[in-house]
C-alpha cells in the first residue's frame, strides 16, 4: 500500500483529532538533556528507569549525537542530509541517475554502516543502499553516531559503525505540523503527535513526512545530474507501562520511496510510465549528439532511465522488566520488509528481502565495581532477487542469498575508581551465508566468529577525559549493489565468488575537553579489513564480485570544538584528514573525501535564529581511484578531467518565532551553487572500451535550492 501526500495529511490530522479528544493529562516533562553528557537523565516512567543504567554504561565508548536542533538548523529531511559532514561522517552519492546514497563512517565503504532503530536492527543488508534517503527526520529525538568496529555489542557487523535513530518518545500531548516549498518542486509536510493517558503509563507518537524533490539538469543536455525523488513514511510508537517493573513498547513504520533519474520528464520523455514502457531492446545508433556526453540528449527515454520503486516495513516489540534491585532485563523481536522494483537502463530487477531478529539481553549489577550486560541475538535473512532482461545471459548469477547469524555476548564494565572506567566484551557468533543460484551449489560462509572489544575512559580533571576503544568486527558481502552497478551488462552478465566474512579489526582514541563555554574533541582511527569485497572482472571481462587478497585500510585524524562566544552566538568547527591506503582506494566506487573543514555559526535571541554552515573539501587524484573516461565516445583526445579541484559549499537558514506555537523559516543550501557540471564535468562519461556511464562523481551533483516554511504547535 502506498500513502499519497493527501492521505498522509488527512491521517495525521486525523490522528492529532483523536487525541485531543482522549481526557489526558501532560506528563512530567524530563530535565533537558545536555548536548554534551549522554549521561544526564531523569527517570519519568518505567521505561527510563529501566534504561538508565544501561545507557549510563554505554556512554564509556565515543559517541556523537546530533539532537533534534541541530537537524532542524540544517533543515534535513532524511537521515543522510541530517549526518552528512558530521565528524567522520561522510554520505556518498554513488550514482547520478539513481541516486543511491552510502553513509559511511570513519572512511570505511557505506555497507560497513549499521543503521538501528532505538538500539534494535530493523534494515536489512540492502536496505541501506537505497531508501536511506526516505528515513525521515520528523520524529527524531537524536541520532546517534558511534564510530569502529564493535561499536555496539549487539552489532558485530558494523565494521565501520553504528547510526541509531532514536524515536521521540511521549512525554505530554502536543502536535505539530510543518509546510515546506522552494525550488526544483521541493516539498515537504511533515507532522507528528504525542499523547499520554491521566495515569501516565500510556504514551503514543505519531509520525507521518511526506518530501520530493525534481530533477536537476544543470547543462541542459536532457540528462539528469540529480534525481526526482518523492518519500512517504508513516510511524507509530507506543509505550505501556504494564506496572511499577515492566514496560511494553510496539514500534511499526511504513515507508516508500520513489527515484527516477535520466531523461527530462517534459522534454524528453511525458511521464515516468511513458519512458519505462517504451522499452523496445533496441540501441539507438546514438544516445547524444556527436557522440558527446555534453550535447543534446537524442537516444530513447529508457536507455538512459534508471527507476527505483522501494517500499520497506519495520517493526519491533520491545519488553523492558525490573526482575531485581540488581537485575533488568531486555527482550526484542524486530521484523522488517524491504521490497524492490528497478529499472536500469533496459535491465530489470526485483527483489524482497526479509529480516527477523530476536534479542536477550540482561543487566546486573554486581557490585560497586562491576556491571555485567549478557545474553544472545538472533538473525535470520532472505533475499530473493530476479531480472528478466538476465535470465538467459549464461555468466549471470543471481545474489539471491540466505543468511543467518546466532550469537551469545558478555561485557563487564569495570570502575576501580573515580578516575576510570574498563569495558571489556566478547561476542561469538556463528555465521551462515549462503548464495542459492543453482551455479553456487553448497554454503558458501559457514564460520564462527568470535569478536572481543575493549573500551576505556579515563577522567584526567572534570573537563578533560580520554577515550581508547579497540575491537574486531565482520560482515557478509552478499549484494550485487556493492559492485556500483555491476549488474548492468546484458551481454557480460555477472559473477559472484564470496567464500568468506569480511574481518576487521579497529583502534581509536579520543580526548575530550568540555566547560561551560568550550567543547574540544581530538579523535584518532585506524581500522584495517581482511577480504574486503571488490568488483574485479574475469579473463572474458565479465564483472566478479570478489574479495581482495591483501588486507586494506584507513585512518583518520578529527578535531571539532565548539564555543558559546556569547549567550546568542555559538560557533563550531572541524577539520578531518582520512588515509587510505592503495587496496582500500581500490574498492571505491567513487572516490571518498580526503580532506574537510567545516564551520557552523548560529545566532539566536528571543524570536530570531541564523544558522550559517560552510564545508570546505580538499582536491583529490583521481587517477588513485581507478578513475578512467571520455566525454565523446572512442575519441582519446576528450579524456575527462583527473584531477578533482577543491571546492566548498554553504548554507543558510532563518528561523523567526511568532509565537510559541508558530514559527517561519526559510533559507538558501548551496548558496554559491557550486556543482561539478557547472565548472564544466558531467558525471555522464564513455569508457575505453566505449561503453556508457554515469558515475564520473567528484563534486556536488544538486545545485542551489530555495525553501520557505511554516510550523504550527498545538
Amino acid at each position: 500500500m502506498k500513502f499519497s501526500r493527501i492521505h498522509l495529511a488527512l491521517l495525521s490530522c486525523a490522528s492529532f483529532y483523536a487525541i485531543s479528544q482522549v481526557n489526558i493529562a501532560h506528563a512530567a516533562e524530563p530535565i533537558a538533556q545536555n548536548e554534551s553528557s549522554i549521561e544526564v537523565i531523569e527517570v519519568t516512567s518505567v521505561r527510563q528507569k529501566l534504561e538508565q543504567a544501561g545507557r549510563l554504561k554505554d556512554v564509556i565508548q565515543q559517541t556523537e549525537v546530533l539532537d533534534k536542533v541541530m537537524i532542524e538548523n540544517k533543515n534535513a529531511l532524511s537521515l543522510s542530509d541530517a549526518i552528512n559532514n558530521e565528524p567522520g561522517v561522510n554520505v556518498s552519492n554513488e550514482c547520478s541517475m539513481c541516486g543511491v546514497k552510502r553513509i559511511m563512517l570513519n572512511g570505511m565503504k557505506g555497507e560497513h554502516t549499521t543503521i538501528l532503530v532505538d538500539g534494535i536492527p530493523t534494515h536489512t543488508l540492502i536496505s541501506g543502499f537505497y531508501a536511506v534517503d526516505a528515513i525521515a527526520t520528523t520524529g527524531i529525538d537524536r541520532i546517534e553516531v558511534a564510530r569502529g568496529a564493535g561499536a555496539s555489542l549487539i552489532a558485530p557487523e558494523a565494521i565501520g559503525g553504528t547510526v541509531n535513530i532514536v524515536t521521540k518518545q511521549a512525554y505530554e500531548n502536543s502536535a505539530t505540523v510543518s509546510l515546506a516549498k522552494g525550488s526544483h518542486d521541493y516539498t515537504a509536510l511533515k507532522a507528528m503527535a504525542t499523547g499520554v493517558s491521566e495515569d501516565g503509563k500510556t504514551g503514543i507518537t505519531l509520525i507521518s513526512q511526506y518530501d520530493k524533490q525534481d530533477q536537476e539538469d544543470h547543462d541542459d543536455n536532457g540528462v539528469s545530474e540529480a534525481p526526482f525523488q518523492e518519500n512517504q513514511s508513516l510511524t507509530v510508537l507506543v509505550s505501556q507501562d504494564v506496572n511499577d517493573t515492566n514496560n511494553l513498547q510496539f514500534r511499526v513504520s511504513k515507508v516508500n520511496s520513489e527515484v527516477f533519474g535520466g531523461p527530462i520528464v517534459g522534454k524528453n520523455t511525458r511521464s515516468i510510465g511513458e519512458a519505462l514502457s517504451g522499452y523496445d531492446g533496441i540501441d539507438s545508433e546514438q544516445l547524444f549528439e556527436g557522440d558527446d556526453v555534453r550535447n543534446n540528449y537524442i537516444g530513447k527515454a529508457w536507455e538512459t532511465t534508471e527507476w527505483i520503486d522501494t517500499s520497506r516495513d519495520e517493526a519491533y516489540i520491545k519488553w523492558l522488566t525490573e526482575q531485581s534491585d540488581y537485575t533488568t532485563s531486555e527482550f526484542a523481536v524486530s521484523y522488517a520488509k524491504h521490497n524492490q522494483d528497478s529499472f536500469y537502463e533496459g535491465i530489470d530487477y526485483q527483489a524482497k528481502d526479509t529480516m527477523t531478529y530476536f534479542r536477550a539481553k540482561f543487566d546486573t549489577e554486581l557490585n560497586d565495581e562491576h556491571f555485567i550486560s549478557y545474553g544472545g541475538d538472533f538473525r535470520s535473512e532472505a533475499m530473493r532477487s530476479d531480472t528478466k532482461a538476465l535470465a538467459s545471459v549464461a555468466s549471470y548469477q543471481s545474489d539471491s542469498f540466505d543468511y543467518e547469524t546466532k550469537g551469545v555476548f558478555v561485557q563487564d564494565t569495570w570502575v576501580p575508581s573515580d578516575k576510570i572506567e574498563i569495558a571489556m566484551a566478547l561476542r561469538i557468533d556463528h555465521v551462515s551465508a549462503d548464495f542459492i543460484d543453482p551455479a553456487k551449489p553448497g554454503t558458501e560462509i559457514e564460520e564462527t566468529f568470535v569478536a572481543p572489544r575493549l573500551d576505556m575512559r579515563y577522567f584526567h580533571t572534570d573537563e578533560l577525559t580520554s577515550r581508547f576503544s579497540t575491537g574486531r568486527g565482520y560482515r557478509a558481502p552478499l549484494s550485487f549493489f556493492e559492485t556500483d552497478h555491476g549488474i548492468l551488462d546484458t551481454e557480460k552478465g555477472y559473477l559472484i565468488d564470496i567464500d568468506a566474512l569480511e574481518e576487521s579489526l579497529s583502534a581509536s582514541y579520543s580526548l575530550n575537553y568540555d566547560s561551560e563555554q568550550l567543547a574540544l574533541t581530538l579523535s584518532l582511527a585506524h581500522s584495517r579489513v581482511e577480504n574486503l569485497a571488490s568488483l574485479e572482472a574475469d579473463e572474458n571481462d565479465v564483472p566478479v564480485l570478489t574479495q581482495l587478497d591483501d588486507a586494506a585500510s584507513v585512518s583518520t585524524i578529527d578535531i571539532s570544538t565548539g564555543y558559546n562566544v556569547t549567550e546568542q552566538l555559538t560557533v563550531n568547527l572541524s577539520a578531518e584528514k582520512f588515509i587510505y591506503d592503495d587496496n582500500f582506494k581500490s574498492s571505491y566506487a567513487i572516490v571518498p573525501v580526503e580532506e574537510r573543514v567545516g564551520i557552523d555559526l548560529e545566532w539566536s535571541n528571543d524570536n530570531v535564529k541564523l544558522f550559517w554552515t560552510t564545508v570546505w573539501f580538499s582536491a583529490r587524484d583521481l587517477r588513485e581511484y581507478g578513475y578512467d573516461g571520455f566525454n565523446i565516445k572512442n575519441d582519446a583526445s576528450s579524456v575527462k578531467p583527473l584531477d578533482a579541484p577543491s571546492f566548498s559549499s554553504s548554507d543558510f537558514k532563518v528561523q523567526y518565532l511568532f509565537s510559541e506555537s508558530t514559527k517561519v523559516y526559510a533559507g538558501i543550501s548551496n548558496i554559491f551553487e557550486y556543482t561539478q557540471i557547472d565548472e564544466g564535468d558531467t558525471p555522464l562519461f564513455y569508457d575505453n572500451t566505449g561503453g556508457y556511464d554515469v558515475a564520473y562523481i567528484y563534486g556536488p551533483l544538486h545545485g542551489r535550492e530555495f525553501y520557505v516554511g511554516v510550523e504550527v504547535s498545538l
